[in-house]
């Protein structure tokens, strides 16, 4: 929601957004709004401000939430891998997709949502596919051998 106009340079339109965000980081707004819109350099022992357009503004608030999210998905499972570690140690928290796990050097928090909107959808399939349907053809008398799947749900209900 924070969005940015021009004047002489890029500033922060809503200010009261700008609150928001800088009261959860535990901030100052004034610099944060500063960290945002400006380019800070230091030549030669002196420091110069230089002001961004908007769309640097847009690309610096875009970067500062990317890290965010970074850092909260690793406090995430730094905080999972801590529940559940037994006598084992565990490095990485992996969610299978319906497409396979994809193995990455770094799963960050896109991926992450990816693979958990896939697995939503694998739960949505496969509760109407196998268990409705199981349960519906049984209720209507048909011969169907019940098919043996594993159900996701606890690992999903662990994520939400």
């Amino acid at each position: 929601n924070l969005t940015f106009v021009t004047a002489g340079g890029a500033q922060v339109q809503d200010k009261s957004f700008l609150q928001k965000a800088a009261s959860l980081l535990g901030l100052d707004a004034f610099r944060l709004g500063d960290a945002l819109t400006q380019k800070f350099m230091k030549l030669r022992g002196e420091e110069i401000t230089t002001p961004l357009t908007i769309e640097q503004a847009s690309d610096s608030r875009d970067s500062m939430s990317m890290a965010l999210y970074a850092n909260a998905f690793r406090w995430v499972l730094e905080r999972i891998n801590v529940r559940i570690r037994g006598k084992q140690h565990f490095a990485t928290v992996g969610i299978l997709d319906i497409f396979g796990f994809e193995n990455f050097e770094i799963n960050r928090f896109e991926q992450f949502n990816i693979n958990f909107a896939n697995e939503k959808l694998q739960e949505y399939f496969n509760k109407h596919i196998f268990s409705l349907e199981q349960h519906e053809y049984s209720k209507e008398g048909i011969d169907w051998t019940d098919i043996e799947w594993v159900d996701n749900a606890e690992c999903l209900d662990l994520v939400e």
